[in-house]
């Protein structure tokens, strides 16, 4: 007989049936409530339903597998038996709470439905057991809310006004305020609202109330926002997420109860602080919800004019919540994020879950965890994606810059935003498609918001701490954000927010500070960031000695040369001697060059071009002094440097006295149907080799000077674009090699260079072994490659690739992230052939896709020896690299 598929896991009594390691099926929640059950913390016992039944339920029409009704109702009598209360019972009863929890943590994408257990009659058994008839009918009216909401479909809103109502009408500023009158009262009008905006009875069944939770928690794995959270974080649709059953513990007891969130280190900087937000006389929902101000867990959170911190209030519970944390840090080795719930002085544990963090504080914990002895310098790698590490290099304000702060609230997630104000989701995302910078302000954000927020420079909140869903949501997107701004007035029927006496308008102009939680009126110019970080430096350290392949830069100036040197590139593996050619003192000269009838015309120009490209070199040589400096002679066709519009062509007559109809015959002769297909690169070496001879000359002239007058290490390496045939490169290098000699022995020095060609066509890799008796290195450059290997044109391919990816036809923008199957294939058959005629072949590649982290991966497993990015990517180059050497992918999804 099969094996009976397992689909309920219980946890409760120091014992649970499932552990850590079981994500995939518990989802991550269930699973880290099983590991602390197992640990012998304090957890309310309860089971999870298995992920397995998400995917069920999505497949087959909204309905359960055969068996699960009886594993639910064993386990809840495993329940009653342990906690001495039974589900159902008016007098006795057992409460539940039942969320979702999927294998990656997604913050408030999902449902979640407290104090389900409760109707008419179990309300007054909890008021009598607990003696606080308040805290019973406050549990109740919670209960209705959410299970109004989250079950019934009735908007969040309607049931939000219906409280908001009979506080006014009883002149109450808070929910704490209202009476145990006041909620009967309530509780029957939030029920009436409930039915009427339903068209349904409100259950008073507990079974019917727990199974339409347990079905309204898995369809919200397919809600709008899950699947946009999803989709921007990479997490596949078919994970599916668990259902966590659980039996309630109350914070909202009364003065002796209370309830938080907490992280075992500053989720923001890293500072190694215990640090977090909890309310007494509250439930979870509440701390994030910004519903109420929360107060700080430690003395050393607090601000002046902060309330009493939970040290302080109740001492011998956070005595008890210290030597959690502290437990499940050595046992986690990571910074967890953990909810906890005080109940008359009882602490209980609810939740651990590994934090999400800022990038600095990401790459903070990494080292000093390292220096610690908790992980290995590999793990420390392992916990920094290169997408963290992309945000560690967001740009800040200019410290020396006037600025006039209007408010100011709590840096929930650094980095600076300069935008327009918006108040909506909805603009957000529209104004940002119609390429306008917005900040997105809200009152507080719920997860309703997550398109908006994605779509934003930075969100800026009135309400919620720094473990608010605003907090959370932007420093997991690396979002600058500012929250709990006390002092903003939100209008939103006006489109306004006020400060004082001062009123900003949509679409006025604020920047936020979120390493500060400054608010400024105006735009400021954002700096780039200050990498001298200590922790970052270490961090880097650490990278580079466990990854094995090299990373260099994109760079034709001085200026990006040393940029890309200061963030630690080794060398450069690709200057386009293109751009150098636009300059406005030399375009004339390149212009005459084009418009020569012959050779001797030709030379006339390339002579005045040559001092300038020398120069150009120098420099560059000069600061990249002892690395490797890959130069690409002339790719582009010749007509890119010759005007094409009328006015353009005028402008050129009047300045150069070239006859306009000489000048347009050229143009016609130069015009190609396919100029990416045409007359450039090595073609252009073929039938003009005196402009590639001056290019080559003017390089061995610059290295041969530093070399021989500054004693200086110059190592250059000369590439030849666009190669075929083996037939062309020989020729070229010919060329190359009787050009570089003849100066060395003008100069009487001798010096190594390598060259080399780019390999950007499929004939070029189907044919490297013939190409590598020639070349001394390959460099891939993939943006060509890209283009040919599936004809497509990078300028044109953007009017149909959205559809395409939508389609499930391309999984990624082939241009942004390598194409493996095709293009990757041609790239590894071109180092395997390459290496078969020349075993020390030096490989690299130069394309866009050197800065993608998915890309070097491969480029890694393929055995290349460099990859080779722009100036800013480097960093994040090599953060990948070493995660290639361990196989640790590239983090998404995580």
């Amino acid at each position: 007989m099969a094996n009976k598929t397992k689909y309920v896991y219980f946890f409760g009594g120091g014992k649970a049936e499932g552990k850590s390691q079981m994500k995939d099926i518990l989802g991550g929640k269930g699973a880290n409530l099983a590991e602390m059950t197992n640990l012998g913390i304090p957890v309310p016992p309860g089971f999870t339903i298995s992920t397995e039944v998400c995917t069920y339920y999505s497949q087959n029409k909204n309905t359960y597998p055969p068996g699960l009704r009886g594993e639910v109702e064993k386990a809840l009598r495993r329940m009653e038996e342990l906690l001495g209360r039974r589900f159902a019972d008016p007098d006795n009863p057992l409460l539940v709470s039942v969320r979702s929890g999927a294998r990656a943590s997604m913050p408030g994408m999902m449902d979640t439905i407290l104090n389900l257990g409760l109707n008419r009659l179990s309300v007054k058994g909890l008021a009598k057991k607990s003696g606080n008839r308040r805290f019973a009918l406050d549990s109740n009216r919670r209960f209705i809310q959410m299970y109004g909401d989250v079950v019934m479909g009735v908007k969040g809103d309607a049931l939000e006004e219906v409280l908001a109502n009979l506080k006014k009408e009883k002149g109450k500023a808070k929910d704490t305020d209202l009476t145990a009158e006041d909620l009967e009262i309530l509780i029957d009008r939030l029920r009436t609202t409930a039915e009427k905006e339903s068209g349904r009875s409100f259950p008073d069944n507990p079974d019917d109330q727990l199974w339409g939770a347990i079905g309204a928690v898995f369809g919200s794995w397919n809600n709008p926002r899950a699947i946009t959270y999803r989709s921007l974080n990479r997490i596949p649709d078919d994970w599916g997420t668990a259902v966590n059953v659980q039996a309630m513990v109350f914070g909202n007891l009364g003065d002796s109860s209370a309830t938080g969130v907490a992280f075992i280190r500053n989720p923001s900087t890293g500072e190694k602080l215990f640090y977090g937000e909890f309310l007494p006389n509250a439930q979870g929902e509440d701390v994030v919800a910004g519903i109420r101000t929360p107060q700080p867990i430690t003395r050393a959170q607090k601000q002046p004019g902060d309330a009493e911190s939970l040290d302080e209030l109740m001492p011998k519970p956070f005595k008890e919540l210290e030597a959690v944390y502290q437990n499940l840090e050595k046992h986690y080795r990571d910074m967890q994020d953990i909810e906890f719930t005080i109940e008359d002085g009882r602490l209980w544990m609810l939740q651990t879950r590994r934090g999400k963090r800022t990038a600095q504080a990401a790459v903070r914990i990494a080292v000093e965890m390292v220096d610690e002895g908790l992980i290995k310098p590999e793990e420390a790698v392992a916990r920094v994606t290169p997408d963290q590490l992309s945000h560690f290099l967001h740009p800040a304000f200019d410290p020396q810059e006037k600025k006039e702060v209007i408010a100011k609230g709590l840096p929930a997630s650094p980095g600076a935003a300069v935008g327009m104000v918006v108040f909506n989701a909805e603009d957000a995302e529209q104004w940002a498609k119609d390429k306008k910078d917005v900040i997105l302000v809200r009152v507080e954000t719920s997860p309703d918001d997550i398109h908006g927020m994605n779509a934003a420079q930075g969100i800026l909140t009135a309400r919620g701490g720094m473990t608010s869903h605003a907090a959370v949501v932007a420093r997991g997107m690396g979002k600058c954000a500012v929250v709990g701004c006390g002092a903003l007035e939100i209008d939103y029927e006006k489109g306004l927010f006020r400060v004082g006496d001062r009123v900003i308008k949509q679409g006025d102009y604020i920047s936020l500070n979120g390493s500060t939680g400054e608010i400024i009126l105006g735009q400021l110019k954002k700096s780039d960031p200050d990498l001298s970080s200590p922790a970052f430096a270490r961090f880097m350290q650490i990278v580079d000695k466990v990854r094995t392949l090299g990373v260099r830069t994109n760079a034709d100036t001085p200026r990006d040369c040393r940029k890309a040197r200061e963030l630690g590139a080794e060398g450069i593996g690709l200057c386009r001697t293109e751009h150098m050619f636009f300059a406005p003192d030399r375009i004339p000269a390149v212009r005459e060059m084009i418009m020569a009838d012959d050779e001797a015309g030709r030379r006339v120009a390339l002579n005045k071009i040559l001092p300038m490209q020398r120069g150009d070199f120098v420099e560059i040589f000069r600061v990249m002094e002892g690395l490797p400096v890959t130069i690409r002679l002339l790719d582009p066709p010749l007509h890119e440097f010759l005007p094409h519009t009328e006015a353009e062509i005028q402008e050129l007559v009047q300045t150069s006295g070239i006859p306009a109809d000489r000048l347009k015959a050229k143009l016609i002769a130069l015009q190609e149907a396919n100029p990416m297909l045409g007359h450039r690169g090595c073609r252009l070496g073929i039938t003009f080799p005196d402009i590639y001879e001056m290019q080559v000359r003017a390089i061995a002239l610059a290295a041969g000077e530093l070399i021989r007058d500054e004693k200086r290490k110059i190592h250059p390496e000369i590439m030849i674009p666009l190669v075929g045939d083996w037939k062309e490169l020989k020729i070229l290098r010919d060329l190359t090699k009787q050009t570089v000699e003849k100066v060395q022995e003008e100069m009487g020095i001798k010096y190594d260079y390598l060259i080399g060609t780019m390999i950007e066509l499929p004939r070029a890799a189907l044919t490297a072994d013939q190409i590598a008796e020639y070349a001394e290195f390959f460099s891939f450059g993939t943006n060509d490659l890209t283009q040919t290997t599936w004809g497509l044109s990078r300028d044109d391919a953007g009017k149909f690739l959205g559809a395409y990816i939508k389609a499930g036809i391309f999984p990624i923008d082939p241009f942004a992230s390598l194409d493996q199957q095709g293009v990757g294939q041609l790239i590894r058959m071109g180092v395997e052939k390459g290496r078969k005629t020349r075993p020390k072949l030096k490989v690299g590649i130069c394309g866009e896709h050197g800065g993608d982290p998915a890309s070097i991966i491969f480029c890694h497993q393929v055995g290349l020896n460099y990859v080779s990015c722009s100036p800013f990517r480097v960093p994040i180059a090599r953060l990948s690299a070493a995660r290639a050497a361990i196989g640790a992918g590239t983090g998404e999804g995580d």
